[in-house]
């Protein structure tokens, strides 16, 4: 079963952001946009290019009103060793949750049974904690922040605008589409 128009479950955990340790709830997600952005273990391979790239969009994501938690099994402490052991891990302003208990993985169904790490799973999730998009991908297929980016646009457009759709590929400005019987067969 998919996650989308789903509400997000509670959950409690502690995370890293900004040389601190903090408390991140679901509640702390209420009336705001939120990326949750899962990736396997810290100190590995492909997880450092992605959340780096999320990084350098994060400025941009802000001005959307979108706040980035990055989710792995790891603890806390890790996030904070990595955050001061890596040149690219360094550059991460937004919030690193640590989820050693799995309680948020399993509650996004990203948790890899028998294994206690989490998939490469990006869910948005609107200001009502309900999620809008979600993506999965084996492990060796790293993401990409600027299609993210271009997908939260459109989960925010559509929340905006409501009657209207965007099509495949769109981007911030062009045409969307007002689904009617008219349109029928005519795409």
């Amino acid at each position: 079963m998919s996650l989308v128009n789903t509400k997000i479950k509670p959950f409690k955990a502690q995370a890293f952001k900004n040389g601190k340790f903090i408390e991140v709830t679901d509640a702390d997600t209420a009336g705001k946009w939120s990326v949750f952005f899962f990736y396997p273990a810290d100190f590995t391979f492909v997880c450092p290019t992605e959340l780096g790239d999320v990084a350098d969009h994060y400025e941009e994501l802000q001005k959307l009103g979108v706040e980035v938690y990055s989710v792995s099994t790891d603890t806390h402490f890790t996030h904070k060793a990595w955050h001061d052991a890596s040149e690219t891990i360094a550059k991460i302003k937004y919030t690193m949750i640590g989820d050693p208990t799995h309680e948020i993985s399993s509650n996004f169904e990203v948790l890899r049974p028998g294994q206690g790490l989490a998939d490469r799973g990006t869910f948005i999730v609107d200001p009502n904690g309900v999620i809008q998009a979600a993506e999965v991908t084996a492990e060796g297929i790293g993401r990409d922040a600027s299609d993210l980016l271009r997908k939260i646009k459109a989960a925010q457009y559509v929340a905006a605008h409501p009657g209207e759709v965007c099509p495949a590929k769109w981007q911030e400005g062009e045409k969307t589409l007002a689904p009617s019987l008219d349109l029928v067969g005519k795409i």
